[in-house]
């Protein structure tokens, strides 16, 4: 790719469980009979033309492998999941079932899932996104097996020695003779679930008593750490987990997709990564590795020893930006939290929702969308690393249904089998237009596919250099710096002034601009000489000076942004000048 259109990724994040699934009036804990499901073939050329026109260039296919559900599949040759362990009526998509094929759920024709992917993964790049699917490394459901892998591929725990607690060639953790006692019901005479022996359950629970606040759904697996005894690492000979995690990134990388999200890559050791994916990337190398990390500590370690292209960046910019939405945190933090990231900074990956957070628009964060529009343009535009954002969010989804298993929690069920509304009504029966949504969802769609455009429209933004600006305006009168905070981007000769605003009310801002700006960023200034702005949001234009000496001021209303673009090679005549040059 050329360097100087360095492509800025912007993810769009979607169930298709729940994308396609227009089903109204949906019950509590439906099944998929009662509540309907999506399907793979929704992703239409005109579904994904426009998710293409809203300015992203990845998309997420969220719960595409086989996982455990409550829905019985036996007609299809697939295993019939205990109920007991699965968690809602669709299960989780992070409980695998099977590593080597798709959800039943999402074929039109279940015989042919496969091949209904591996069309939608030519669909998806013929209409300009490339492809992310999940890799859950970590745990698998309590009943895991493969029904369509190859011949000489041994099943999970096929070669395991479950008479002890660990050996670095086995695929689980045991906990020998005894049997798993879950801490609820488990059913009981032939439906009971039954393990024994037990093992070690997917959130690091190492006795045979979860709890229904644990991974109870899944085993947790084993890349050669000894946990009974301190976290004793045996990576010599390789462990089998290792190998048959090769086999399975190798397997999906085959189909020909653009990248892998990693479920709690923290949670697998740093070697294993060190070692699997330069594997993968030299037969596929082009493909992107995104870690999801909670750890600041180990941030550096997963990129250069585990060799992830993307972490996660949750702990320190999503938490601090809810926070400042909230109005609980100030504006002028955000300078720390980039800073605490600033080497590794084109590794992280931004967002303000996803399937584990709650949703903005809910009861349990902002409640109005709109509050969250300059955490928006601050998480996108900040630096060049990239950006996700989840489906529904830019129509402001609440998040606000009471599905299921999930409850009322602000989050989008990953658990249930449920139609989102406002997908529905933007989806149109297939029309995928404005005709059914409210004038707010129309504003805010419109403002979501502005910023995302600009993410690569503009160059400052896609690949160029950033300045803080807080430094020299934190204790001025006209710029209040806990609702208020300001950046430069700059690319070859254009600049552009950011002043964000999260306030409830407009505010009239100046903004200084120090020399030290002007040096670090070769920018040729005076008071004397004005220039010509552009505001790329709302489209207006202003004549103003452009130097140290003078303030830069701007209005920027109530939970929003301007982007102040400059061309510095188009200057205006000097102030008390005539265009010809006469006094």
């Amino acid at each position: 790719m050329n360097h100087q259109y360095m492509e800025k990724i912007i993810i769009y994040q979607v169930l298709p469980r729940l994308f396609g699934n227009s089903t109204e009036n949906n019950v509590k804990n439906g099944t998929l009979s009662e509540n309907g499901v999506g399907k793979l073939n929704d992703f239409t050329d005109k579904a994904l033309t426009e998710i293409k026109r809203l300015g992203c260039t990845h998309i997420w296919y969220t719960g595409i492998i086989e996982h455990a559900t409550k829905t019985d599949y036996r007609n299809y040759g697939i295993d019939k999941d205990n109920p007991y362990v699965v968690k809602g009526e669709a299960g989780s998509p992070y409980a695998i079932k099977d590593y080597y094929d798709i959800d039943p759920d999402l074929a039109f024709e279940i015989p042919n899932r496969m091949s209904e992917f591996e069309t939608l993964i030519a669909r998806s790049r013929k209409n300009g996104l490339k492809v992310i699917i999940d890799f859950v490394p970590n745990h698998v459901s309590r009943q895991y097996h493969s029904d369509v892998k190859s011949p000489d591929t041994k099943e999970f725990g096929e070669d395991d020695d479950s008479s002890i607690h660990f050996s670095s060639q086995n695929n689980f953790y045991y906990i020998p003779r005894q049997e798993l006692h879950c801490q609820f019901y488990t059913g009981e005479g032939e439906d009971q679930y039954r393990e024994n022996p037990a093992k070690a359950t997917g959130n690091d629970c190492f006795g045979a008593y979860p709890g229904i606040n644990d991974w109870y759904e899944t085993i947790k697996l084993n890349y050669g750490i000894d946990y009974m005894h301190g976290g004793e690492k045996h990576f010599d000979p390789i462990p089998d987990t290792w190998f048959k995690m090769c086999d399975i990134l190798l397997f999906w990388a085959s189909k020909g997709i653009d990248g892998f999200r990693c479920d709690m890559a923290e949670m697998v050791p740093v070697e294993f990564w060190n070692w699997v994916i330069p594997q993968v990337k030299k037969r596929y190398p082009d493909l992107i590795f995104i870690a999801e990390i909670y750890n600041p500590q180990q941030y550096r370690n997963y990129i250069h020893t585990g060799r992830f292209d993307y972490l996660y960046d949750k702990v320190g910019l999503y938490d601090l930006l809810r926070s400042i939405t909230s109005g609980h945190a100030s504006a002028s933090q955000i300078t720390s939290a980039w800073q605490s990231v600033d080497d590794i900074q084109a590794h992280m990956l931004n967002f303000l929702e996803n399937h584990d957070e709650q949703r903005i628009a809910s009861d349990f964060f902002a409640r109005d969308p709109r509050k969250a529009l300059p955490a928006l343009v601050v998480s996108s535009t900040l630096n060049t690393n990239p950006f996700m954002l989840y489906f529904g969010q830019e129509l402001g989804e609440p998040g606000m249904d009471d599905e299921g298993f999930s409850g009322r929690d602000g989050r989008t069920t990953i658990f249930d089998y449920w139609c989102v509304k406002n997908i529905r009504n933007w989806v149109n029966n297939g029309k995928f237009g404005e005709k059914r949504l409210t004038p707010e969802q129309r504003m805010l769609r419109h403002y979501y596919k502005k910023i995302l455009h600009l993410c690569n429209k503009e160059k400052a933004i896609r690949n160029g250099s950033f300045f803080d600006l807080m430094y020299v305006n934190d204790n001025r009168p006209d710029f209040n710096p806990y609702k208020q905070y300001a950046y430069l981007r700059k690319a070859e000769n254009e600049l552009l002034i950011f002043i964000v605003n999260f306030d409830d009310c407009p505010v009239d801002v100046s903004v200084c601009l120090p020399q030290h700006a002007f040096d670090v960023l070769e920018i040729s200034g005076s008071d004397t000489d004005e220039w010509l702005f552009s505001e790329l949001i709302g489209g207006e234009t202003q004549k103003d000076v452009l130097s140290p000496e003078k303030p830069f001021r701007s209005r920027v209303e109530a939970h929003n942004a301007v982007i102040w673009k400059v061309k510095l090679n188009r200057r205006v005549e000097k102030k008390g000048k005539k265009p010809n040059g006469k006094n």
